[in-house]
Order: C-alpha cells, then sequence, then structure tokens
C-alpha cells in the first residue's frame, strides 16, 4: 500500500509540474544575476520545469547554471543592441517549444519581452521581477530612461510584479505600476555560503598587503554611480585623518573612464596610497571575513545583497538610508543620511569602537533568521503557485 500511494504521489507531482521558463539580458557578474541563479538553483524540480533564456551568453555566470542539469539553459546570441530580427525569431521559437506556463522576466528589457510574447501566449502567467528602487536615469545611457517608461506603461499588463524590497515597491507605484499586482519577496543570502571564515582573513589580506593589525573598511558593490563611490572616498579621507590605522579597500568593476575618476579622487583627497583597488573577486566570503567594517554608501538601491552577504559573514555594516538596507541591517549596525561623508565618517569613527565580534554576530543572526534562501523559495513557489 505503502509502495503505491508513494508511486502515486510521484505520479501526481509530475502531472502537476509547472514550465517556468526566466528570461534576463545575460548572467554577468551582477547582484540581480546571482540572486536569479540562487533562487534557479534551488526551486523544487518535482514542482517546476526550469528554463533560462539569456539574450547574451557567455555570462561569467552561466557555469553555476551548468553544473545543474536539471535546468536549461539557452542563449539566444544576441550580437548587439540593434540585433532585434533574428534575437526575436530565436526567442519566439524557443518559446513556442517550450510552452511554459510562467515566463519569469528578470530587469527591464525582459520585462517587455513578456508583453510582446503575451500576445501569442496568452495562457501563459507573465510575471515580472523588479530589482531596483530610486534610479538617477541621468548618470545613464538614454535607452535605460526609455526603457524605464514603457514599463511604467505596459506594467499594467502584466499578470504579476515580484519585487524585492519595499523601497521598490513603493517608487514604482509611485511611477505608474499597478499595486494590486506587486508582491514583495525579498532576496535570500546562502548563509551556508556566506558564514566567517576567520582562516582566510589572514591570507586575503596578505594578498592586499594588509596587516593584521590594520583597521579596513570595505565598499563591496560594482564601480556604478548609483554605488556613490566618491562619498565613500571623501568619508574615507575623513576617517583616516582620526585612524592613521586604517586602510580602505574597494571590491568590484567597472567602466575603465570611471575608474580613472575615483583613482583621480582618491589621490586628490591624499589617500591613494591608503586605498586598494581589487577588482571583482569569486571568493566573497574570504573577502568579507578579511573586512573590520563593511560600508554601502549607495544612494540608490533595491535590496543591496552586498548588505546581507556581509552580515552574514559577521562583519557590522555602516550603510545609508536607500532602498531597504535599514531594514536589512536593523539594529546591528548603522544607518546615514546619503551622500553625506561627513556623515558617513562619523558613523564609521564611531562603529569602530564598538565591539565588532558582537556587532557581527548579531548581524548574522539577523541575516539567517529573517533572509534565508528557504524563505526566498518558499515565497516565490508560493506566490506563483497562487496564480498560475
Amino acid at each position: 500500500m505503502s509502495g503505491e500511494n508513494g508511486l502515486q504521489r510521484i505520479y501526481f507531482s509530475e502531472a502537476m509540474k509547472k514550465r517556468l521558463t526566466f528570461l534576463i539580458r545575460s548572467l554577468e557578474n551582477g547582484g540581480a544575476e546571482k540572486q536569479l541563479i540562487t533562487l534557479v538553483k534551488n526551486l523544487d524540480q518535482k514542482k517546476f520545469d526550469l528554463s533560462l533564456i539569456c539574450f547574451y551568453g557567455g555570462g561569467v555566470l552561466e557555469k553555476e547554471i551548468e553544473k545543474n542539469s536539471h535546468i536549461r539553459l539557452i542563449s539566444l546570441e544576441k550580437k548587439g543592441r540593434w540585433d532585434l530580427v533574428k534575437f526575436w525569431y530565436r526567442l519566439f521559437f524557443y518559446i513556442t517549444e517550450i510552452q511554459p506556463d510562467i515566463l519569469y522576466g528578470y530587469l527591464g528589457a525582459s520585462h517587455l519581452m513578456t508583453i510582446l510574447l503575451k500576445i501569442f501566449n496568452p495562457s501563459t502567467l507573465m510575471v515580472w521581477g523588479v530589482r531596483s528602487s530610486y534610479v538617477d536615469f541621468s548618470r545613464y545611457d538614454w535607452l535605460e530612461s526609455f526603457i524605464f517608461k514603457l514599463q511604467c506603461f505596459f506594467s499594467r499588463f502584466a499578470d504579476l510584479i515580484i519585487v524585492n524590497s519595499y523601497a521598490g515597491r513603493d517608487y514604482h507605484v509611485g511611477h505608474g505600476f499597478p499595486n494590486s499586482k506587486m508582491i514583495v519577496v525579498p532576496n535570500g543570502i546562502d548563509t551556508d555560503r556566506y558564514q566567517p571564515k576567520p582562516d582566510l582573513r589572514a591570507k586575503v589580506r596578505s594578498e592586499w598587503g594588509v596587516a593584521r593589525e590594520t583597521f579596513l573598511i570595505g565598499r563591496i558593490g560594482r564601480l556604478d554611480p548609483m554605488k556613490d563611490y566618491p562619498t565613500f572616498l571623501k568619508a574615507a579621507a575623513l576617517f583616516y585623518k582620526q585612524r592613521k590605522d586604517a586602510r580602505f579597500v574597494c571590491v568590484g568593476s567597472g567602466t575603465d573612464n570611471y575608474l580613472d575618476e575615483l583613482l583621480q579622487l582618491a589621490k586628490q583627497l591624499g589617500i591613494a596610497e591608503q586605498v586598494i583597488w581589487a577588482g571583482s573577486r569569486s571568493d566573497m566570503p574570504a573577502v568579507y571575513s578579511a573586512l573590520d567594517i563593511a560600508c554601502s554608501s549607495s544612494y540608490g538601491e533595491g535590496f543591496p545583497n552586498v548588505i546581507g552577504e556581509a552580515m552574514a559573514c559577521g562583519v557590522p555594516c555602516v550603510v545609508t538610508n536607500v532602498g531597504d538596507s535599514a531594514w536589512i541591517v536593523g539594529d546591528t549596525g548603522i544607518i546615514v543620511t546619503p551622500q553625506d561623508p561627513e556623515a558617513l565618517a562619523s558613523a564609521l569613527l564611531s562603529c569602530g569602537e564598538r565591539n565588532l565580534d558582537e556587532m557581527g554576530q548579531k548581524a548574522r543572526i539577523r541575516i539567517v533568521e529573517n533572509f534565508s534562501v528557504d524563505q526566498l523559495v518558499k515565497q516565490t513557489t508560493e506566490v506563483l503557485w497562487q496564480k498560475v
């Protein structure tokens, strides 16, 4: 009897499985892309038949998907911005072949694709994944602003909009997104991967030429205007005036032009020798563990993964009050107003005088209890199954 019941349960599960397809521009090294991979890898194979379609192939994070044979990875081999006809043909071909029950567009341009495809696939649940809050479009290419305006208009045709932060929800509702279709599902932090690595702390510091007794403050994130590295550097200069035992590390990549601007600013501030430009790193738990304090100086965020990751690694955080940063940190760190170098420097100095080990322990507990991958997967699964 138990064997028959087991077979029946398996059969029922297979019969009820939903074809879930994600659509994203690329799998380059970014916070949203990493979060998508975390979600896809952990979704229940018994509930979903999973596919992931990328506009552009060759992203550095693709190898994470390739390790999972149950996830079908498809590249549309887009050649550039204006490679539209062949791109659309390939997209239409694969969607017709897969016939997804749910098409989940991740980030701007992918959202618009779901609306076009809805014309030909009216029974497919079209889902948007919104990953940002405030964006200063004056700092970006004109196309970014245009795509956002199109999203604001066409958002009424999406079936469901999943946003990763309350700040992001409020911002988009304020720009015309339908509140009735929006639901907040916070990011999930892999606390098994992101945990303190005291054995690697000295190794990473040695690579950077940082002594054990040096006070090290890290700014983690891509070199992007929204991350406001200039404010971080100005705060670092003020901090260094008070504590000569300090050094600062910036971990992330960006355009050569923007990096040159930041290098010049560090030189003008007199801290060029105190700032380490580490570029992108793949061993982030070890990188976080090398820090005494992690700092986020952004003036625009949704749910910043780097804050949750640093906290999971037991590192106290000083962050600007943007997006859901304050909610993530809670009472385990210090929150300051954005674009205020003096306030940021003061907060860093105050944090440095506290019991950092105790703060770090509280920070990790907060992430484990409130922002786990299990919660991300559970909430996403429940939302999708309720709607499909």
